[in-house]
């Protein structure tokens, strides 16, 4: 069975700007794939190639085996969803829907049939007659979902629906979405800068930076895994970094740390320069510790309170910062400013990466 989706070496220049740069990359069929990556990056982009908003300079796309480089957008059968939801403000919800089935001639019937039952997908069921000014930012989002979705397109293409939104309801949104892909098995191709969003929502995450693929993996692959100083930062709330050269297998010697530690390592990782990147979640913390590969002595530097844990800041003796996160269990499980305690990891839970 063909991919839905294959980009083949697809490069996009917009004058001197490098906009998408040499991106390949494979969507499979039913796949919730996620292009993610900061401002500029070429996202958005690579998305407008894949709808036929843009035309690649060089490169090959493909939609389920066919080569669509040159087809036009409205010929390759895909739907759209922008940030801005380009909903028509004098039709109400069922005719917003409704409306690109009525551009192809659909029969009454069964756009009948397929509003409704976009409606109760996505919980508007019964505010068929309401107008868009009268919807909530969520209701609208889910409008424009359905309108996407009714003309039952091969792909659905999204390029952050959700940015428009506050939190908690952006949040709850992420989930909905990620239902809906389910319900309707269809290949969804999602842009976002919102890590937490690709986190929540993808089957593969295609991590981006200055118009380049950096990583492709599974959520869990590339949080705990990156393959790049970018990719550990960008990726996380918070990562610790530590420069330094693991100089023999299984040790690695930071330039500030205050002893070699204890690694898992690749050979050809040996004697290059690298960064060892740790999580503050993986790293624990306590007055005295145990049974760990790597325990270091700290002093508390600073403390804040973020609800479920504290974020704490320890310095080390060779005077670098260091950043845990410690569950909150209790008013008595906490340090203070100026404590002194020992944090610890196992091997496994640190990844070396070369620079």
């Amino acid at each position: 069975m063909p991919a839905a989706v294959e980009l083949e070496h697809v490069t996009k220049r917009f004058g001197e700007v490098m906009a998408v740069d040499d991106v390949s990359f494979t969507v499979d069929k039913n796949e919730f794939f996620s292009l993610l990556g900061p401002s500029g990056c070429g996202k958005t982009t690579t998305l407008r190639c894949v709808a036929g908003l843009e035309e690649p300079d060089s490169g090959i796309i493909k939609l389920s085996g066919k080569v669509v480089t040159n087809v036009p957008a409205h010929k390759r059968n895909v739907g759209l969803v922008f940030q801005d939801l380009a909903l028509f403000p004098h039709m109400n919800v069922f005719d917003n829907i409704a409306f690109g089935l009525e551009m192809k001639k659909v029969s009454e019937e069964e756009i009948e049939k397929r509003v409704k039952n976009a409606l109760e997908l996505v919980g508007l069921k019964g505010l068929e007659t309401r107008r868009i000014h009268q919807l909530s930012g969520g209701q609208k989002q889910r409008v424009a979902l359905c309108r996407s979705l009714v003309p039952e397109p091969d792909v659905l293409l999204l390029d952050e629906p959700l940015g428009a939104l506050d939190l908690k309801i952006r949040r709850r949104m992420t989930v909905e979405l990620r239902r809906i892909q389910k319900e309707v098995e269809k290949t969804f191709i999602y842009v976002t800068h919102d890590q937490t969003e690709a986190i929540v929502m993808s089957d593969r995450i295609a991590v981006m930076q200055g118009g380049k693929i950096k990583q492709i993996g599974e959520s869990r692959e590339i949080y705990s895994h990156p393959k790049d100083p970018f990719i550990a930062s960008f990726i996380g709330e918070a990562v610790n970094t530590i420069k330094g050269v693991c100089e023999k297998p299984g040790v690695f010697v930071g330039k500030k740390l205050e002893k070699p530690v204890k690694v898992e390592i690749r050979e050809e990782l040996l004697n290059i320069p690298a960064v060892l990147s740790i999580r503050p979640e993986r790293i624990r913390m306590a007055k005295k510790l145990r049974n760990l590969d790597n325990i270091l002595n700290t002093r508390i530097s600073s403390t804040l309170f973020k609800g479920m844990y504290h974020e704490y800041e320890v310095e080390t003796g060779s005077d670098l910062m260091i950043k845990v996160f410690v569950p909150y269990m209790g008013p008595k499980t906490t340090f203070q400013v100026h404590d002194s305690v020992q944090i610890g990891w196992n091997k496994e839970d640190a990844v070396i990466i070369p620079i």
